[in-house]
């Protein structure tokens, strides 16, 4: 199954580590410290529009081997939930032919 991350972005949810929001998560200075280097150490960050970014989403997509790579999203990461919810719910019920557009 696929996720939508917004402009031409999507990733596979079996490599998804988590979907966070931006606002409630970089009051950490854990968090801003891992946004703020994951460019320099083990990450690849990819900015998924310009617009102001309401999310970020951890990706794991080369195992242990390579870089995670870091999505910045505008979409809010409780929209992307709700996305992965609805779509795992259409899966366990089979129900493909009510999909509802993107929010």
């Amino acid at each position: 199954m696929y996720l939508h991350l917004g402009e031409k972005t999507v990733v596979n949810t079996k490599y998804i580590v988590g979907i966070f929001d931006i606002e409630n998560t970089s009051v950490s200075k854990d968090t801003r410290d891992f946004l703020r280097d994951s460019g320099e150490k083990h990450y690849q960050v990819v900015n998924v529009s310009y617009e102001m970014p309401k999310s970020f989403i951890v990706c794991n997509e080369n195992g242990r081997k390579g870089k995670d790579t870091v999505y910045i999203s505008q979409i809010s990461a409780a929209t992307l939930r709700k996305r992965l919810a609805a779509a795992s719910a259409r899966i366990k019920t089979k129900q493909w032919n009510s999909v509802p557009p993107f929010e």
